[in-house]
């Protein structure tokens, strides 16, 4: 039976608790912790799930790995914005959960063991890739910021940017750093001035576009 036909397109934001640049992209391995711990999300500026349009709305997931992805035992809990209708709702989450194909989201639902309920809750989406600035809040869930990267001896912004060009993820992000991330909600973790990448992606049915 043919896949649902779909697009996500908009800025994406990835923060865990590696050092920067997140050493799980190029050699698949945490550090410095043993683990994976944090959140990626989304907001979709142009987007649909067949005829469902998706355009505005955001995603975000919580996560844990007791180590490194690929070893499984991964824990997730999905947000999606509080405004979704029931059909956007679904439709994100039938993404998300690897079911609609894309090769990524195929292979995080396959290293996942535990997927708590997920919450319609309002999220605050701040992003300016360019800055390496960036904020996102979900009250009693999340709060995490992004902040450009500064070389210690000047203390002047460092940018960074990395290319992936058989990610499948992304194909390129900025470098900044996470200088809080904190989840409070049923998956909890503490960190500041650990890795984030700021990036503009596009994925389907297919797999990533771009």
């Amino acid at each position: 039976m043919a896949k649902t036909k779909w697009r996500l397109k908009g800025q994406y934001i990835k923060n865990c608790n590696c050092i920067a640049t997140c050493p799980c992209d190029t050699v698949g391995l945490p550090y410095p912790d043993k683990g994976c711990e944090g959140m990626a999300g989304m907001h979709i500026t142009k987007g649909n799930f067949g005829d469902v349009k998706l355009d505005g709305l955001n995603w975000v997931v919580l996560y844990q790995w007791p180590g490194a992805l690929h070893e499984g035992n991964g824990t997730v809990q999905a947000f999606i914005d509080k405004k979704a209708t029931e059909a956007q709702r679904t439709a994100l989450l039938t993404i998300l959960s690897g079911k609609a194909g894309n090769a990524w989201f195929e292979i995080l639902s396959a290293i996942v063991t535990t997927v708590h309920d997920p919450r319609f809750v309002p999220i605050t989406w701040e992003f300016d890739k360019k800055k390496r600035k960036a904020r996102v809040r979900i009250p009693g869930f999340l709060e995490t910021k992004s902040a450009p990267l500064r070389i210690p001896a000047t203390n002047e912004e460092q940018r960074v940017i990395v290319q992936m060009p058989d990610g499948m993820e992304y194909r390129e992000f900025q470098v900044a750093q996470a200088a809080v991330l904190k989840g409070t909600g049923t998956i909890k973790f503490d960190h500041t001035n650990t890795h984030s990448s700021l990036a503009e992606v596009e994925h389907s049915q297919k797999g990533i576009l771009a």
